[in-house]
């Protein structure tokens, strides 16, 4: 071969990931932290609990100030996630309560495709690591929703330190139960560790849900003795229980970097609701509200995303994003078709730039009598029987200011829009939980239709 031959081929095998060769699925993780206020990070202004591992998704990535969740409590927002539509749209608009008074029909429906379902069918392994809530009864589990492997808990709350506390929500692997004995957040550190081990070569998807830091208050003397300064007991308990959980995400982010695999490997962090302040201290920075409300308090919460192959490091992202997004996004990246079913969106060409305009036109929420819509700047929302209330958050991040009377115009035009999204969307297909009695309330929900 001809020394002018052998160069041109060279430079054409060197050219070939420029011009569209295959590139290596990305492996994909989605950590879900529970009840976390959108101010309880120290990359969002934290001050007395650091969270190191955690901040350096942000400083890899993009960190999302108005990233939002789909529901202000646990188990509506997991709906949304794992199906990437508004929960509304099929009925799952509330939580269960416990085991034993949960609805007969109670989980997430199976007319609905749940996220590792859609990743299955493109090569992906894929596992799932603590807290569940979207089902009791066996065809509600995990594994018979596009999970190979299973280790946590299908109910809401659980014991840190009591495997065997409550023998209605045992642990589970797959589905025989486990009398763990270490402290559950590292328990679920080190379950995700290890299932990075297992499937480094992959494609791999790993869903690690956390139960830290919902209640009960309950930590190690390992990670209370960092926190010498604090001395409010609850405060100190809530603190150490974040900094278990910032370590198990450190090592995550180090098996990756074991491996050589956290290049090419998308990592989305978030909460799934604000923090319920009155209940553990979680705080929710500036915002107003708290958990189960829908002010921004209880929906707005910590969100960042790193994709080190693909994304610049240290962004931050003003423009409103939703939890929704996520599977659209993931499915997209791992070479899938999007669905027309899903709400969210695919956020990487607002996120590399290609795309300079926003992912959301409007964003929404239904929460039994409460709602909100969030159109640019402009959030009109009703808590309740109240006459809706009109903020711009943009000068007003904490709703301190009712701009209804004056603004009847942008009044009338949210609401208006607000109806047209709820008119896609269904009756709740189960109560409000009554744990007073042990049995289901009734479930009212603002503007509903049936269909």
């Amino acid at each position: 071969m001809r020394r002018r031959d052998f160069l041109g081929l060279a430079a054409f095998a060197a050219m070939r990931p420029l011009l569209g060769a295959p590139a290596r699925k990305p492996n994909i993780i989605v950590i879900l932290s529970d009840d976390q206020g959108w101010g309880e990070t120290s990359i969002q202004g934290c001050k007395d609990i650091p969270t190191p591992n955690i901040d350096t998704i942000a400083r890899s990535g993009v960190r999302f100030t108005n990233g939002y969740v789909s529901c202000p409590v646990c188990s509506p927002t997991r709906a949304g996630l794992m199906t990437g539509r508004y929960q509304q749209r099929f009925g799952h608009e509330f939580n269960p309560g416990p085991a034993l008074a949960a609805a007969e029909n109670f989980g997430l429906p199976l007319t609905e495709t749940a996220f590792p379902a859609w990743l299955k069918p493109l090569g992906y392994a894929t596992g799932m690591v603590g807290k569940w809530h979207l089902g009791y009864k066996p065809e509600y589990h995990p594994l018979k929703r596009g999970f190979d492997e299973f280790f946590g808990f299908l109910g809401g709350a659980h014991s840190y330190v009591d495997a065997l506390q409550d023998p209605a929500n045992p642990i589970l692997r797959g589905t025989e139960k486990v009398d763990e004995k270490e402290y559950l957040t590292d328990a679920f550190g080190r379950e995700a560790a290890t299932f990075i081990d297992r499937h480094k070569n992959g494609p791999f998807f790993l869903y690690l849900a956390f139960n830290a830091v919902h209640a009960p208050l309950q930590a190690m003397e390992k990670y209370l003795s960092r926190f010498p300064s604090i001395s409010d007991t609850r405060r100190k308990t809530f603190a150490a229980m974040t900094a278990a959980k910032d370590d198990a995400v450190g090592k995550v982010l180090a098996k990756l970097r074991e491996h050589k695999i956290e290049e090419n490997t998308l990592i989305f962090y978030l909460s799934d609701n604000g923090g319920p302040t009155l209940n553990t201290t979680s705080q929710n920075g500036p915002l107003r509200g708290y958990k189960g409300q829908v002010l921004e308090g209880g929906i707005r919460v910590p969100f960042m995303v790193q994709w080190k192959a693909r994304l610049r490091g240290g962004q931050v992202y003003e423009k409103p994003v939703i939890s929704l997004d996520i599977l659209p996004t993931a499915v997209a990246a791992a070479g899938g078709k999007p669905s027309p079913l899903w709400d969210g969106v695919d956020l990487m060409p607002y996120l590399t730039g290609k795309n300079p305009g926003a992912p959301h036109e409007i964003l929404c929420w239904r929460f039994g009598s409460q709602w909100a819509i969030r159109k640019g700047d402009w959030k009109l929302l009703a808590m309740g029987t109240g006459q809706p209330e009109l903020y711009n958050l943009a000068a007003d991040i904490g709703e301190s200011k009712n701009l209804a009377a004056s603004n009847p115009a942008k009044v009338k035009e949210l609401q208006a829009a607000y109806d047209a999204w709820n008119a896609k969307n269904i009756n709740p297909r189960w109560g409000v939980p009554d744990r007073r009695r042990g049995r289901k309330g009734e479930a009212k929900a603002g503007r509903k239709k049936k269909r």
